[in-house]
């Protein structure tokens, strides 16, 4: 059986991260996902200065890296991974409240897959899903 582009050699598929046509995919992602959470916050007239104060702020996890890669990869995915602010929206929505800060949160990681910002594996703060930063 051929196939009819290039093919990703071995190595590359067994290191955990993606890479070519589907990192590209992830990326673009990335870019709606932000470009969405941005736009929903922009239609709530909710404020700018607190979308610029708290738009960095998930990045705080880094400090989890002080304790060592294991619990520092686990922090920061806990904060870099979409469940926890769209799980936090739908039960602020449902109780009739605002989602601005889930919509942040949401925007900040979209904003960091764009840029090629991963999920940390527990080897290093460097080995992320979309591929060795640095």
């Amino acid at each position: 059986m051929s196939t009819t582009g290039p093919v990703e050699s071995v190595s590359t598929l067994c290191d955990g991260a993606v890479s070519g046509d589907v990192r590209r995919w992830l990326r673009l992602e990335g870019l709606i996902v932000v470009a969405a959470a941005v736009l929903v916050y922009a239609r709530g007239g909710n404020s700018w200065l607190l979308f610029g104060i708290l738009f960095l702020s998930p990045d705080l996890s880094f400090a989890g890296y002080l304790r060592g890669p294991r619990v520092g990869a686990a922090i920061y995915n806990i904060f870099h991974s979409y469940i926890v602010p769209i799980a936090l929206a739908c039960g602020m929505w449902m109780a009739g409240r605002s989602i601005e800060i889930p919509l942040i949160w949401v925007a900040h990681i979209g904003f960091d897959r764009l840029l090629g910002y991963g999920l940390k594996y527990p080897t290093g703060f460097g080995h992320t899903h979309l591929g060795k930063l640095g």
